[in-house]
C-alpha cells in the first residue's frame, strides 16, 4: 500500500482491467474519475513493463465522459483549435496556458458556487453579485492571453514576408507615449523558460 504523501498505484492489465493497490480492488474508469473528483493523487502503470501511462488513461476518461448525454464540456470549436497547435511551434505553450487557466478557474470556483447559490431566487441586484467572480475569470484569462501572445511574438520576431515595416512603424507620439523597455524581451524569456520547465516536469 502506498504513504499517504506518495501516489496511488493503479495497474492496468492486459485484459484492460484496473487494479487499485491502495484498496487492493478492481476498479473502472468511473471510479478513477471519482478519485479525481476527490482530489486522490493516482498513478497508473502498465502491469507488464511498468510504464507509467497515467496522461492515456486520464484521456480515455475524459473521452468517456464526453460521450455521455449532457455531459460535454469540449466544444467543437475549442477542439478544433486544439487539434490545430498538434506539430506546431506554439505547441510546446498550449499546455501551460491551458494549465494556468484551469487553475485560475479552480481558484475561484468555490466563491462562484457559493454566490450562485446565495443569487438564486433573489433579487436581481442579489444575482449582479454573480458577476464578481465571472469578472476576476475574465481578467485572468485576459492575463493569460496576453502572457500567450508574448510568447508567440519571440518566435515570430520579424514581420511576415511582403509586409511594409516603414508603414507599420508607430508614429513618433506613439513611441513617445509607450517607450520600449529594455526589460520587457527578458522578462518574456524568462516566462517562456518557466514554462519550459513546467513542461519538462510533466513529461
Amino acid at each position: 500500500m502506498a504513504a499517504k504523501d506518495e501516489p496511488i498505484i493503479i495497474k492496468k492489465y492486459a485484459n484492460r482491467r484496473l487494479y487499485n493497490t491502495g484498496t487492493s480492488t478492481y476498479v473502472t474508469l468511473e471510479d478513477l474519475a471519482e478519485m479525481v473528483k476527490k482530489g486522490e493523487d493516482f498513478t497508473v502503470q502498465d502491469a507488464k513493463t511498468g510504464d507509467d501511462i497515467t496522461h492515456p488513461v486520464l484521456t480515455q476518461i475524459i473521452f468517456e465522459l464526453e460521450n455521455k448525454d449532457g455531459q460535454n464540456m469540449l466544444p467543437i470549436p475549442f477542439l478544433r483549435q486544439l487539434i490545430a497547435f498538434y506539430g506546431d511551434q506554439m505547441q510546446m505553450i498550449v499546455p501551460s496556458f491551458l494549465e494556468q487557466s484551469m487553475i485560475a478557474f479552480s481558484k475561484e470556483q468555490e466563491r462562484f458556487r457559493e454566490q450562485m447559490k446565495g443569487a438564486l431566487g433573489k433579487s436581481p441586484l442579489d444575482m449582479m453579485k454573480m458577476a464578481t467572480p465571472i469578472k476576476a475569470l475574465e481578467e485572468q484569462t485576459r492575463r493569460n492571453m496576453e502572457m500567450f501572445q508574448n510568447a508567440m511574438r519571440l518566435f515570430t520576431p520579424f514581420p511576415p514576408a511582403g509586409s511594409n515595416g516603414a508603414s507599420a512603424a508607430p508614429a513618433e507620439p506613439a513611441r513617445k507615449e509607450t517607450p520600449e523597455k529594455p526589460d520587457d524581451l527578458q522578462e518574456l524569456k524568462e516566462q517562456i523558460a518557466a514554462m519550459q520547465r513546467k513542461l519538462d516536469t510533466m513529461s
